[in-house]
């Protein structure tokens, strides 16, 4: 429910982070509405369930209004309505191409035929009436024939019911809006595009496409079922094609309605023009850290074990298990190694189980430590090195930050990671390397990197002043906040935007794209 009805200078729309997560994202939108004292913020938290997480920041003085939103549509919906064939009919075709290679037209389309309705839409209407069941029907022959029509119900029916609800829950009013990635909060940003003819922005840290991808690829319920016929013919799309195809249908349609599009580095930036962002769109804005601070961490330089720690929530895309197998590769040659996982547990409680089992297992329980939440300021002095292990990333913030308290980092070669041990080309004089880059999901790689850095007290302090040198001359948080602090307000003194273009007759807005695999 929100808080205040009051129009906001920015709406900011965040997808399963800010405020009910921890760390990573989450803090970097922390400090960034601290850090604007001058603007004011209503939030829009999108969650995967009805009942409100637990607050894990408290909101700033500056946020005058909060609304959390679960990504199922509402169960009311009043009376049955009559002639919602008529409806679905309507919908069909625009609702069938949204999902599989959506233009910001067909959003729009969709968009108008909801709100020519008079009664009150929600679940009965939209997702449990018999209409409702004969166009799930027809789009299945259309979108995704041969697979099992019990899978494509389900996936079909948890899609539309995050549609829906970004189209129909109320949107709050604001001189500009910011979303902090595609998927369904690139769906609410774009809606409010149309709807209100104000700017909005899109920073995206990962891209969100990518990162779906990868749990997609790792979910154990979408699964490819054995063929049922005698047919020897693969179907042209499975039911995992079916989910990333919806997923990069809302990134293009987000692409399309939304300018500025802000990423961290230019590397993601390739992956945006794949789905469909145009070029003109493009900006790269890194993460900042509050170097001053985290530079005043004193260096713990009494004798004690070598530490080293995974800085992280303790979930799958971190790949916490591999770090665990590289803590047991060390202790064979650091017996007395101390080997922190620091972040929370709860997000996924089964993986952070198979995570204590794996170290159990491996004999080194007593090595690798799990903490939780921490303050990071009470470790990194002792710290001599820290680990990221994670298969997706953008711009760590904990690679800058223990890098702004001169401890090295090793890491997957992810986002921009290699630019940020190494530097980037216009780096004039070069800093040196601030740590090593390893490849994905490998164990003694990362152990052999590790271990370079802690027998070697000399390298290991050349690389913390190299990583401090590179922090302070580019990812300084104050001069991100002032970069941001223009962008916010040439969005809320913007004039009014003027309808937005929805046709797809602009080259720009129609990049050939690869097909899923």
């Amino acid at each position: 429910m929100s808080q205040s009805s009051q129009q906001a200078d920015i709406c900011l729309i965040l997808e399963g982070a800010y405020p009910f997560v921890s760390g990573g994202v989450s803090s970097w939108m922390h400090d960034m509405i601290k850090g604007q004292p001058d603007l004011t913020f209503h939030l829009v938290a999108l969650t995967p369930e009805r009942e409100q997480p637990e607050l894990r920041y408290e909101l700033p003085e500056n946020v005058i209004g909060f609304d959390v939103t679960p990504l199922q549509l509402r169960s009311s919906g009043g009376r049955r309505m009559r002639k919602l064939d008529r409806l679905f009919e309507a919908l069909e075709d625009p609702l069938s191409r949204l999902l599989s290679r959506g233009e910001l037209s067909d959003l729009a389309e969709v968009m108008a035929i909801l709100k020519q309705e008079k009664g009150e839409l929600g679940t009965a209407q939209l997702l449990d009436s018999e209409a409702a069941w004969r166009l799930t029907e027809r789009l299945y022959v259309k979108l995704l024939p041969g697979a099992s029509f019990l899978d494509f119900f389900w996936s079909w029916r948890a899609l539309m019911g995050g549609l829906f609800q970004m189209l129909l829950t109320p949107l709050p009013q604001a001189r500009a809006y910011h979303t902090i990635s595609t998927g369904y909060a690139g769906l609410l940003a774009a809606r409010a595009r149309i709807e209100t003819n104000r700017p909005a922005i899109l920073t995206e840290h990962g891209i969100y496409t990518n990162e779906r991808r990868i749990e997609i690829a790792m979910a154990d319920w979408l699964h490819e079922r054995a063929p049922t016929g005698f047919s020897l013919k693969r179907a042209k799309r499975d039911l995992r094609e079916f989910w990333i195809d919806a997923f990069r249908s809302y990134a293009r349609v987000a692409y399309q309605a939304i300018d500025p599009i802000v990423t961290l580095y230019t590397g993601n930036q390739i992956m945006q023009r794949r789905d469909g962002a145009p070029e003109s769109a493009l900006r790269v804005i890194p993460n900042g850290v509050d170097y001053g601070r985290f530079s005043r961490i004193e260096r713990d330089q009494a004798a004690r074990p070598p530490q080293i720690a995974l800085i992280g929530r303790v979930v799958p895309i971190k790949d916490v298990k591999t770090y665990i197998r590289a803590a047991a590769v060390l202790k064979q040659r650091f017996p007395d190694l101390v080997a922190y996982v620091m972040g929370p547990d709860e997000e996924d409680p089964v993986y952070a189980k198979e995570c204590r089992t794996l170290a159990a297992h491996l004999g080194v329980s007593d090595t690798v430590q799990f903490t939780g939440s921490v303050k990071l300021d009470d470790y990194l002095g002792q710290l001599d090195a820290i680990a990221l292990t994670s298969l997706s990333e953008a711009q760590p913030l904990v690679v800058l930050e223990a890098g702004a308290a001169g401890v090295p980092s090793v890491t997957t070669d992810v986002g921009c990671c290699r630019e940020l041990i190494f530097g980037q080309a216009s780096e004039d004089p070069p800093f040196g390397a601030g740590g090593a880059v390893t490849a994905g999901a490998d164990p003694e790689a990362t152990a052999n990197a590790l271990g370079a850095i802690l027998a070697d007290p000399a390298r290991r302090t050349a690389m913390g002043k190299a990583m401090q040198q590179r922090v302070k001359a580019s990812y300084d948080k104050p001069d991100i906040l002032a970069v941001y602090n223009e962008l916010y307000w040439n969005a809320a003194r913007a004039p009014d935007l003027g309808t937005v273009q929805t046709t797809s007759d602009a080259p720009a807005q129609r990049p050939q794209i690869e097909e899923a695999a």
